[in-house]
């Protein structure tokens, strides 16, 4: 257990320091968010006065409930990122040969894929709160909603980790993006389930990111919803992803 924690504390250390020494590498994953926060919150707003929209807290923390956890899954993508681009270089081949707990390797890019997203929740919080984001939930529901957001980060980085063991290139950047960009846009983004039409509204419900969103809406509203399914599903998700992630180091070892 020592070894595994050393080996997690000193990936995620080198990751983060590679990733806020070089602004080309932090910048994208802060301005992202914040594009969709202005895009959403302002631009959409006029949707909050569509008929049987009735959120209590306003369209701005609608909107950036689903900002806050998008950045937290993107969080986890560019960690992915971090890893595809480690194999490139070689490192990452040199650190399994160091590593006393190779399984630590896991632990340390969730670690920083909690990091990245710490710094991307921060700015995103100022901005919704700059462009009057009203909070109606308590320090309890408002706590309920960061682990959320934790718990999606974490998910999104044992995909990210778990493919690009596998691949370890660059080239699987775009096979990452997309499923975690389909399961977002396949929730209620743009106005609750009930006011959903059509093809979307039929898978809406069986989208595990619908009940991330809802149960974190009714965080910052003060009325906490569907939080136990929430968080069985980030549960189960984390689970399967993790064995997924270790599998995929299981194969970059075999690979060499």
């Amino acid at each position: 257990m020592t070894a595994f924690g050393q080996v997690a504390v000193a990936v995620a250390r080198r990751n983060l320091l590679v990733t806020f020494k070089n602004p080309a590498l932090i910048l994208p994953a802060a301005i992202f968010p914040l594009v969709f926060l202005l895009a959403f919150a302002g631009g959409l707003s006029n949707l909050a006065n569509v008929p049987g929209f009735s959120f209590p807290s306003g369209y701005t923390s609608f909107q950036f409930v689903f900002v806050f956890l998008q950045s937290a899954a993107f969080g986890g993508v560019f960690t992915g990122f971090a890893v595809a681009a480690d194999y490139e270089s070689g490192f990452a081949r040199r650190l399994m040969l160091a590593a006393p707990n190779r399984t630590g390797l896991i632990m340390g890019y969730v670690l920083a894929g909690v990091g990245r997203f710490a710094f991307t929740a921060s700015i995103v919080t100022i901005a919704g709160l700059a462009a009057g984001m009203q909070v109606d939930g308590g320090v309890v529901e408002l706590g309920g909603l960061l682990v959320l957001a934790v718990l999606v980060n974490v998910v999104a980085t044992l995909f990210g980790v778990g493919l690009c063991m596998r691949t370890q290139s660059m080239q699987s950047v775009p096979f990452l993006q997309i499923p975690v960009f389909l399961i977002l846009f396949l929730a209620p983004v743009y106005v609750p389930l009930d006011l959903l039409d059509g093809w979307i509204k039929a898978v809406a419900p069986y989208n595990p990111a619908t009940a991330f969103l809802e149960t974190g809406r009714g965080f910052i509203s003060g009325e906490p919803d569907h939080v136990l399914v929430a968080f069985a599903a980030a549960g189960a998700m984390v689970a399967l992803l993790g064995f997924y992630a270790l599998r995929g180091l299981r194969k970059a070892e075999a690979g060499g």
